[in-house]
């Protein structure tokens, strides 16, 4: 595979990040490491109670912190939504890693999404998700070093085709 140990995974809300990486993990004998999770066990409560008493740029930063502490290697990263906003961040996981933007139309997006106001989305108190979409897909794809298309495929069909894309990397 790649030369590069890890493999990050980027991409919005609901587009698979988590799952994928799981699966993704066990198929390569990767370690996984959900950094949503590692944020709320680091802060000892949840993301949307950090959004409700500080606010989205306060995530953003304990996220960016977060990403930024990470010194792993052979995981796979199943990074926040909201990760891309920090320029050092990823800069850091690129070091040794392998960006990959996990791309999902925004009709499936909210297909699968229901929680909107208790998932812990790190926006605008006016942003609507539409425009989060068209602001992040911008630096999803900046970042990116492979684009998958998860549209119309299961889990298993998309981590697949990510094996497939990273070995001919």
């Amino acid at each position: 595979m790649a030369a590069k140990s890890n493999f990050i995974l980027i991409g919005m809300p609901g587009s698979g990040k988590s799952t994928i990486g799981v699966i993704l993990a066990k198929r390569t004998s990767h370690d996984f490491i959900d950094t949503d999770v590692l944020i709320q066990s680091m802060q000892g409560r949840s993301l949307q109670d950090i959004l409700d008493r500080e606010g989205y740029l306060k995530l953003r930063e304990i996220e960016a912190a977060a990403l930024q502490g990470l010194n792993v290697k052979n995981s796979v990263i199943s990074t926040g939504g909201s990760a891309v906003y920090s320029d050092a961040a990823m800069r850091h996981l690129k070091q040794d890693g392998v960006m990959i933007y996990l791309d999902v139309s925004l009709a499936t997006l909210r297909s699968r999404i229901t929680d909107y106001d208790t998932r812990g989305i790190a926006k605008r108190p006016e942003q609507s998700f539409d425009d989060l979409f068209l602001e992040r897909t911008l630096l999803y794809r900046q970042y990116a070093d492979l684009t998958l298309c998860g549209d119309g495929l299961n889990q298993d069909q998309v981590c697949e085709r990510l094996i497939a894309a990273l070995q001919a990397l």
